[in-house]
Order: structure tokens, then C-alpha cells, then sequence
């Protein structure tokens, strides 16, 4: 027996609903599409190859620091330090490539390099308790003096030829392909292992966990090494790209902002034990269609700081209320 157009439209609404709230990263996309279709109204420039490029460009920083910067979340910790990371790890790679280090070599050593800080950083707050607010922020301006004194506060120019350095940043969308599988790796460690099952009890009940073995310790220390790592590497293929090192004096807190912005914006909750990488990949493409779409349509760069701030605000109250419709939904179930 067919059913009749009302009842099938009411069928497809409640799965579509259903999809919303069983999906965290449906609502984010569902917005990343009506921002696309409304520039490409606006303008015909919107889907040329040349302008998707520039959106793919704006948006690999914060998708890359924003897919450490959710494990650390949901973990219930935060690292105000990867933005200072994203600039210093290209000197680390810049000192190690002149030093006759091949180029991919140079970059796993700055990487390397990265990652110890991020070891540092998770060791100092899950032994001593201080918040890791206070300890990133705190080596947020170690670094950021470490990176001025080495680079004697002048960019560098990174290695600028040879197949390593095309596919790390100089042929075009390369960066789009290391943000979609660094994301793609991230999203199945946070969703296929047992790493990612134990970073979701570490910041969902962090006492629950230690009585049932989780151990939590390793495992937020390890997420502060993820981010950071994935952080430098950020900053080295960028620089690559760009074809100039800079130590970012005074811009570093915008890298973490943003990344913080599109893990909250895809779903993550800043108060841990829930989040998605996914959803923070897709939160940096809804900041990268804003910024190139006000670009072509001329709007002020201040105007794009209060859209992207009431996004924010938004993201977290639609967050909230999904996130009680999805428990409701959960309960009459």
C-alpha cells in the first residue's frame, strides 16, 4: 500500500530528524551547504577553481590544529600553546634542513620537536593539577619568545623545489589533502580504537574512568602530544606554501582561536567527553566559505570577527539543544 504524500513527507522529516540527531556533524553541514549555495547566488566568482582554492587555503589551519585540538576537548584538557607551536616548528624544520637534513627528515625532526612540547605540556598538568589553560598559556609565551629568539624575529625562506616540498604544500589543494587525511586518521582513532573509546571516559567522568583502568594520565598526555604535533606540522606545510617562515609575532592566539572556534562550531563541547573530528573539519570549512564569501563581497574584516563570534555563541546554544532533543529522543526510544 502506497503511502500518501503527506504521510511520506512526514516519514522523511522524522528520519531526517532522526539523521540530525544521531549525527553531530548533520547540523554543521547542513549550514557549510546553505552558506555555499547563498555565495554562489551571490556571486558567480563563488565556485571557480581559483576561489575554492583560496577556501581551501583559509581553511587547512584551523581544520589540522582543530582535529588535535578536539582529542584534547573531549579529554576534557585545552592547548593555548598550538598557535606558538605552529609557528615555531618551521624554524625547528628551516635550522634542520640547513643543516643538510633532507626535507622530509627536517620535517618529522620538527614535528618530533612539536610533540615534545606537547609531552611537556601534558606531563606539568596531569602531575601537578594546575589547568592546562594556565600551562599552555603559560608556554604559549615560552614559545613564542623561543621562536622571536631564534628566528631573530625576521621569516626564512624554506626549501622551495624538489617532489617532498610539492606534495607538502606547493601543488594546488595539497594542503586541503593532508587537512581531509589527517582528519580521516584522527576521526578513526577517536571512533575505531580504544584510544579514542578511553579519550571519550577520560573527559566524560574522569573519576568512572580511573576506577574502571582507563588510564586517563597517558592518555590526556598523549592527546597534548597529538595536537601539538599536528600543530607544528600545520605551520610547516603553510610555510612551505607560502614560501616564507614567519615567527607570527603577535598572531599566534588567531590560530588557536580559530581551531577552538571550528571544534565548537562542529559540535565539540568545551566541557569534554563529547566531540567529533569530522565536525571540527566541517566547522573549518564554514569559517573558510564566511571569510572568502565576505572577501568577495567586500565586506570588513571587522564585520567577519563579530559574524564569527555570534557563530560561536550560536554553535554552542544549537549544541545545547540538540543535544537535549537527542536525549529525549534517546529516553522515548
Amino acid at each position: 500500500m502506497t503511502a500518501s504524500p503527506e504521510a511520506a513527507t512526514r516519514i522523511g522529516t522524522r528520519r531526517f530528524s532522526q539523521l540530525v540527531l544521531r549525527r553531530r556533524e548533520s547540523t554543521i553541514a547542513i549550514v557549510a551547504l546553505a552558506l555555499g549555495a547563498y555565495f554562489t547566488a551571490a556571486n558567480d566568482v563563488f565556485l571557480s577553481a581559483d576561489n575554492l582554492r583560496v577556501v581551501s587555503q583559509y581553511m587547512i589551519a584551523p581544520a589540522i590544529l582543530g582535529a588535535g585540538q578536539v582529542m584534547l576537548l573531549i579529554s576534557g584538557e585545552i592547548d593555548l600553546s598550538l598557535g606558538n607551536l605552529y609557528f615555531m616548528t618551521p624554524f625547528l624544520v628551516y635550522f634542520a634542513w640547513q643543516a643538510g637534513v633532507p626535507v622530509p627528515l627536517a620535517v618529522l625532526a620538527g614535528v618530533l620537536g612539536a610533540g615534545v612540547v606537547g609531552f611537556v605540556n601534558g606531563s606539568i598538568t596531569t602531575r601537578t593539577g594546575v589547568p592546562s589553560f594556565v600551562v599552555t598559556l603559560g608556554m604559549g609565551f615560552v614559545l613564542n619568545g623561543l621562536t622571536l629568539t631564534i628566528s631573530d624575529g625576521f621569516p626564512k625562506r624554506p626549501p622551495s623545489t624538489g617532489l617532498a616540498v610539492d606534495l607538502l604544500g606547493k601543488l594546488h589543494f595539497s594542503g586541503l589533502v593532508w587537512a581531509i587525511l589527517l582528519t580521516g586518521i584522527m576521526h578513526v582513532v577517536l571512533t575505531q580504537t580504544r584510544w579514542g573509546v578511553y579519550t571519550i571516559a577520560t573527559g566524560g567522568n574522569l573519576l568512572g574512568a580511573a576506577e574502571a583502568g582507563v588510564p586517563s594520565r597517558r592518555i590526556k598526555i598523549g592527546n597534548f602530544i597529538f595536537a601539538a604535533m599536528l600543530a607544528g606540522f600545520a605551520g610547516t606545510i603553510e610555510g612551505i606554501r607560502i614560501g616564507s617562515f614567519d615567527p607570527g609575532a603577535g598572531v599566534a592566539a588567531d590560530k588557536v582561536f580559530e581551531a577552538v572556534a571550528a571544534s565548537v562550531i562542529g559540535g565539540t563541547a568545551l566541557t569534554g567527553g563529547v566531540g567529533t573530528v569530522v565536525g571540527a573539519f566541517l566547522g573549518a570549512l564554514v569559517l573558510g566559505i564566511l571569510r572568502d564569501g565576505f572577501n568577495i563581497e567586500g565586506v570588513s574584516a571587522f564585520t567577519f570577527s563579530m559574524v564569527l563570534g555570534a557563530a560561536i555563541i550560536a554553535a554552542m546554544v544549537l549544541n545545547a539543544m540538540v543535544g537535549r532533543a537527542r536525549i529525549r529522543s534517546q529516553r522515548s526510544g
